[in-house]
């Protein structure tokens, strides 16, 4: 469920051959959410494609779609946003979701250690 209202956004903040480098920068209406620090410096396991030789390829799919990632993710997340005071419900949850994984990346994705 994509949508321009989203309240969250999320930045992986290496880019280029270092992705393994970084760590998730992560608002909500424009404030910064803590992540805890297991989250903070490593992929989120949302779905995609991250091969960067085969982008389009579904065969190199991989991740948990919303709702498995949910079942994986819930404690923390629960947890986070009550620490922030977001709402946790369905809608706040897919927009977490939606904005971590237009930026979520897998080790190797990049080519950079191969």
């Amino acid at each position: 469920m994509q949508t321009t209202d989203n309240p969250f956004t999320a930045n992986w903040s290496a880019k280029g051959h270092t992705l393994c480098l970084g760590h998730w920068t992560i608002t909500y209406k424009g404030l910064p959410v803590t992540l805890p620090n297991a989250k903070k410096e490593n992929h989120m396991d949302t779905y995609g494609i991250f091969s960067w030789l085969f982008p389009d390829d579904e065969g190199y799919a991989e991740g948990l779609i919303f709702a498995d990632w949910l079942d994986e993710n819930a404690d923390w997340m629960l947890a986070t946003f009550e620490q922030h005071a977001i709402p946790f419900d369905e809608e706040h949850l897919n927009w977490f979701y939606d904005a971590v994984n237009k930026e979520d990346w897998r080790c190797g994705s990049c080519g950079g250690c191969i």
